[in-house]
C-alpha cells in the first residue's frame, strides 16, 4: 500500500491593510494558481496578527524566555510560517520599500530566532530551505520600482538557505486596479502559484557541479 502524498504547503502573506486592494488581488491569484496545482495554500493578512513593534527581548521576555507581546504573531509565525514549505509575500511599494506590516513581520521573527528564546534552535532549523516569492504593486511602473524589496527578500532567502524563486510586479493605484494591469500581473501571479514548487532554481557557486 502506498503512502498518501502530502501536498506542499504555501503560506501567502498580505502586507497591506486593504482587504480589497492590489496586494490582496495578487494574493488571491497566487492562491488560485496554487490550489489548481494541488498545493495546500492559505492567505493570511499580517494586520490580523500584529499589534506592536519588536522590543528589547532581554527586557521583554517572561521568566520562561517567552515573548510577552501577545498579539497573535506567535501563532502566525510558529504555527503557520514555520511549517510552510513556501512563502509568498504580497506588499505594496511604500516609499520605495516594503510596507510597514511586512518589515515588522520580519523584525518580529527575531523574538523567536534569538538564542535567548528557549526554542530558538528549532526555529533556526525550521526557518531554512523554504521557497520564497515576492509580489508587489505600485502606481509607478518603471522597471526598478521594487528592486529594493527584491534585494531585501533575496538577502533574507540567502541568509536562511532558502530559494528566492521569483517576483511579480503589478501596476495599480486604486483598490483592485491591478486586475486591469496591461502587463498581466494577475495572470503572472496565478502562474507563479501553480508552478511554485516546480519552477527551476539555479544559483551557481564557483564550486557548483556543472
Amino acid at each position: 500500500m502506498t503512502e498518501a502524498h502530502t501536498p506542499a504547503r504555501l503560506l501567502i502573506l498580505v502586507a497591506s491593510p486593504r482587504r480589497d486592494g492590489n496586494s490582496a488581488t495578487l494574493a488571491a491569484a497566487v492562491e488560485r494558481g496554487a490550489r489548481a496545482g494541488g498545493i495546500d495554500a492559505a492567505v493570511r493578512f499580517i494586520d490580523d496578527h500584529l499589534d506592536g513593534l519588536v522590543r528589547d527581548c532581554r527586557q521583554c521576555r517572561d521568566d520562561n524566555g517567552r515573548c510577552r507581546i501577545d498579539d497573535g504573531f506567535g501563532e502566525l509565525f510558529v504555527d503557520q510560517f514555520l511549517p510552510a514549505d513556501g512563502i509568498a509575500l504580497c506588499t505594496p511599494v511604500y516609499w520605495y520599500g516594503m510596507s510597514g506590516q511586512a518589515k515588522v513581520f520580519f523584525d518580529r521573527m527575531f523574538c523567536y530566532f534569538a538564542k535567548s528564546h528557549a526554542g530558538s534552535a528549532q526555529v533556526r532549523e525550521r526557518i531554512k530551505r523554504k521557497r520564497v516569492a515576492l509580489l508587489t504593486s505600485s502606481e509607478e511602473i518603471y522597471p526598478a520600482i521594487a528592486l529594493g524589496i527584491v534585494h531585501q527578500l533575496q538577502e533574507y532567502a540567502r541568509y536562511t538557505h532558502s530559494q528566492f524563486i521569483g517576483a511579480v510586479h503589478g501596476w495599480g493605484n486604486g483598490r483592485g486596479e491591478v486586475a486591469r494591469d496591461p502587463q498581466g500581473s494577475v495572470a503572472a501571479a496565478e502562474r507563479l502559484g501553480r508552478q511554485f514548487f516546480e519552477r527551476p532554481y539555479l544559483d551557481l557557486q564557483m564550486d557548483s557541479p556543472r
